[in-house]
Protein backbone atom coordinates (compact mmCIF):
# COMPACT_ATOMS: atom_id res chain seq x y z
CA UNK A 1 0.00 0.00 0.00
CA UNK A 2 2.75 2.76 0.93
CA UNK A 3 4.63 1.79 -1.95
CA UNK A 4 2.02 2.07 -4.14
CA UNK A 5 1.60 5.29 -2.87
CA UNK A 6 4.97 6.33 -3.11
CA UNK A 7 4.96 5.58 -6.67
CA UNK A 8 1.73 7.49 -7.36
CA UNK A 9 1.31 10.94 -8.38
CA UNK A 10 -0.54 11.90 -5.50
CA UNK A 11 3.14 11.72 -3.01
CA UNK A 12 5.08 14.85 -4.58
CA UNK A 13 1.87 17.17 -3.52
CA UNK A 14 0.92 15.80 -0.25
CA UNK A 15 5.03 16.34 0.43
CA UNK A 16 4.92 19.48 -0.74
CA UNK A 17 1.94 20.42 1.36
CA UNK A 18 3.63 18.60 4.22
CA UNK A 19 6.86 20.30 4.14
CA UNK A 20 5.41 23.65 4.06
CA UNK A 21 3.67 22.95 7.20
CA UNK A 22 6.32 24.38 9.52
CA UNK A 23 7.14 27.76 7.50
CA UNK A 24 3.29 28.05 7.62
CA UNK A 25 3.21 28.03 11.32
CA UNK A 26 5.98 29.95 12.01
CA UNK A 27 4.78 32.54 9.20
CA UNK A 28 1.24 32.38 11.25
CA UNK A 29 2.85 32.64 14.86
CA UNK A 30 4.75 36.32 13.27
CA UNK A 31 1.47 37.40 12.21
CA UNK A 32 -0.33 36.71 15.28
CA UNK A 33 2.60 37.63 17.44
CA UNK A 34 2.21 33.90 19.13
CA UNK A 35 6.06 33.48 18.81
CA UNK A 36 6.68 34.17 22.60
CA UNK A 37 8.83 37.05 24.09
CA UNK A 38 11.94 37.21 21.69
CA UNK A 39 10.01 36.42 17.93
CA UNK A 40 13.26 36.93 16.24
CA UNK A 41 14.61 34.57 18.03
CA UNK A 42 12.13 31.99 17.74
CA UNK A 43 12.00 32.46 14.22
CA UNK A 44 15.97 32.27 13.63
CA UNK A 45 16.68 29.15 15.69
CA UNK A 46 12.80 27.24 14.78
CA UNK A 47 14.25 27.48 11.05
CA UNK A 48 17.13 26.68 12.27
CA UNK A 49 16.21 23.73 13.41
CA UNK A 50 13.72 22.69 10.40
CA UNK A 51 16.54 23.22 7.95
CA UNK A 52 18.64 20.31 9.85
CA UNK A 53 15.56 18.01 10.19
CA UNK A 54 15.08 18.03 6.39
CA UNK A 55 18.73 17.77 6.32
CA UNK A 56 18.36 14.01 8.52
CA UNK A 57 15.23 13.89 6.22
CA UNK A 58 17.55 13.93 2.89
CA UNK A 59 20.23 11.75 4.21
CA UNK A 60 18.08 9.11 5.10
CA UNK A 61 16.17 8.36 2.43
CA UNK A 62 18.79 5.89 0.60
CA UNK A 63 18.70 3.75 3.75
CA UNK A 64 15.30 3.71 4.14
CA UNK A 65 15.13 3.13 0.35
CA UNK A 66 17.58 0.23 0.60
CA UNK A 67 16.51 -1.37 4.03
CA UNK A 68 13.06 -1.61 2.93
CA UNK A 69 13.28 -2.05 -0.58
CA UNK A 70 11.63 0.70 -1.42
CA UNK A 71 13.00 2.32 -4.73
CA UNK A 72 9.97 4.99 -5.57
CA UNK A 73 11.85 6.29 -2.32
CA UNK A 74 14.29 7.97 -4.39
CA UNK A 75 11.43 10.12 -6.16
CA UNK A 76 11.11 12.36 -2.95
CA UNK A 77 14.72 12.83 -2.36
CA UNK A 78 15.28 16.15 -4.97
CA UNK A 79 11.83 17.70 -3.36
CA UNK A 80 13.42 17.35 0.30
CA UNK A 81 16.83 18.73 -0.94
CA UNK A 82 15.09 21.47 -2.25
CA UNK A 83 13.26 22.03 1.47
CA UNK A 84 16.54 22.11 2.96
CA UNK A 85 17.64 24.74 1.26
CA UNK A 86 14.18 26.84 1.29
CA UNK A 87 14.51 26.72 4.93
CA UNK A 88 18.52 27.25 5.30
CA UNK A 89 17.52 30.33 3.21
CA UNK A 90 14.75 31.36 5.68
CA UNK A 91 17.04 30.69 8.20
CA UNK A 92 19.72 33.07 6.75
CA UNK A 93 17.04 35.93 5.61
CA UNK A 94 15.44 36.10 9.26
CA UNK A 95 18.97 36.07 10.83
CA UNK A 96 19.99 39.31 8.14
CA UNK A 97 16.64 40.67 8.51
CA UNK A 98 15.92 40.62 12.57
CA UNK A 99 19.29 40.68 13.95
CA UNK A 100 21.11 43.04 11.19
CA UNK A 101 18.40 45.01 9.44
CA UNK A 102 19.40 43.96 5.90
CA UNK A 103 22.76 46.14 6.75
CA UNK A 104 25.47 44.38 4.02
CA UNK A 105 28.39 46.03 5.95
CA UNK A 106 27.57 44.85 9.30
CA UNK A 107 26.59 41.29 8.42
CA UNK A 108 29.85 41.11 6.59
CA UNK A 109 31.56 41.92 9.61
CA UNK A 110 29.43 39.69 11.53
CA UNK A 111 30.55 36.69 9.20
CA UNK A 112 33.88 37.39 9.73
CA UNK A 113 33.76 37.68 13.44
CA UNK A 114 31.82 35.07 14.55
CA UNK A 115 33.08 31.56 13.48
CA UNK A 116 29.57 29.30 14.26
CA UNK A 117 28.22 32.64 11.45
CA UNK A 118 30.92 31.84 9.15
CA UNK A 119 30.24 28.32 9.09
CA UNK A 120 26.58 28.36 8.59
CA UNK A 121 27.25 30.83 5.63
CA UNK A 122 29.37 28.12 3.99
CA UNK A 123 26.85 25.41 4.39
CA UNK A 124 24.70 27.82 2.88
CA UNK A 125 26.45 28.65 -0.46
CA UNK A 126 26.89 24.78 -0.84
CA UNK A 127 23.70 23.92 -0.54
CA UNK A 128 22.94 26.79 -3.42
CA UNK A 129 25.19 25.48 -5.06
CA UNK A 130 23.51 21.63 -4.58
CA UNK A 131 19.62 23.70 -4.90
CA UNK A 132 21.12 24.68 -8.80
CA UNK A 133 22.14 21.84 -9.90
CA UNK A 134 19.67 19.59 -8.56
CA UNK A 135 17.76 19.41 -12.32
CA UNK A 136 18.16 17.31 -14.79
CA UNK A 137 19.63 19.46 -17.01
CA UNK A 138 22.61 20.50 -14.94
CA UNK A 139 23.58 16.75 -14.71
CA UNK A 140 23.13 16.46 -18.26
CA UNK A 141 25.59 19.55 -18.67
CA UNK A 142 28.00 18.04 -15.48
CA UNK A 143 27.79 14.93 -16.55
CA UNK A 144 26.86 12.00 -14.29
CA UNK A 145 30.24 11.45 -12.35
CA UNK A 146 31.29 14.88 -11.77
CA UNK A 147 27.23 15.51 -10.35
CA UNK A 148 27.48 12.64 -7.86
CA UNK A 149 31.09 14.50 -6.90
CA UNK A 150 29.30 17.56 -6.44
CA UNK A 151 26.31 16.59 -4.96
CA UNK A 152 28.25 14.19 -2.19
CA UNK A 153 29.49 18.27 -0.65
CA UNK A 154 26.13 17.27 0.94
CA UNK A 155 27.96 14.93 3.79
CA UNK A 156 30.44 18.74 4.23
CA UNK A 157 27.00 20.57 4.56
CA UNK A 158 25.75 17.74 7.51
CA UNK A 159 29.17 18.64 9.07
CA UNK A 160 29.37 22.37 8.86
CA UNK A 161 25.48 22.07 9.77
CA UNK A 162 25.99 20.53 13.31
CA UNK A 163 29.12 22.09 13.95
CA UNK A 164 27.43 25.52 13.40
CA UNK A 165 24.63 24.52 15.69
CA UNK A 166 27.08 23.25 18.26
CA UNK A 167 28.84 26.79 18.83
CA UNK A 168 26.02 28.59 18.71
CA UNK A 169 24.90 26.28 21.60
CA UNK A 170 28.39 26.55 23.54
CA UNK A 171 27.58 29.66 24.74
CA UNK A 172 24.61 28.70 26.38
CA UNK A 173 26.07 25.51 27.32
CA UNK A 174 23.46 23.49 26.24
CA UNK A 175 24.35 20.50 24.20
CA UNK A 176 21.36 18.22 24.11
CA UNK A 177 19.78 18.85 20.50
CA UNK A 178 23.63 19.39 19.14
CA UNK A 179 24.02 15.63 20.43
CA UNK A 180 21.13 14.19 18.92
CA UNK A 181 21.57 15.99 15.65
CA UNK A 182 24.58 15.01 15.63
CA UNK A 183 24.06 11.27 16.65
CA UNK A 184 21.26 11.24 13.98
CA UNK A 185 24.04 12.40 11.30
CA UNK A 186 26.72 10.21 12.33
CA UNK A 187 24.36 7.06 12.13
CA UNK A 188 23.27 7.85 9.13
CA UNK A 189 26.81 8.89 6.97
CA UNK A 190 28.20 5.90 8.91
CA UNK A 191 25.59 3.37 7.33
CA UNK A 192 26.49 4.87 3.94
CA UNK A 193 30.06 4.49 4.86
CA UNK A 194 29.85 0.79 5.75
CA UNK A 195 27.55 -0.10 2.65
CA UNK A 196 30.62 1.60 0.54
CA UNK A 197 32.87 -0.60 1.91
CA UNK A 198 31.07 -3.65 1.35
CA UNK A 199 30.29 -3.15 -1.82
CA UNK A 200 34.13 -2.06 -2.85
CA UNK A 201 35.02 -5.37 -0.73
CA UNK A 202 32.38 -7.21 -3.05
CA UNK A 203 33.71 -5.78 -6.54
CA UNK A 204 37.14 -6.65 -5.47
CA UNK A 205 35.65 -10.09 -4.80
CA UNK A 206 34.28 -10.73 -8.00
CA UNK A 207 37.69 -9.48 -9.93
CA UNK A 208 39.78 -11.82 -8.23
CA UNK A 209 37.26 -14.79 -8.60
CA UNK A 210 37.41 -13.86 -12.26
Amino acid sequence: MMRRWLSGPSAKPLLFVAALMPFAWLLWGALTQNLGPNPAEALIRSTGDWTLRFLCLVLAVTPLRVLTATPALARLRRMLGLFVYFYGMVHMLCYAWLDMAFVLGDIARDIVKRPFILVGFLALLLLTALAATSFNRAIRLLGARRWQWLHRAVYLVAGLAVLHFFWMRAGKNDFAEVALYGAILAVLLGWRVVRAWRMRRAAMGGRTAA
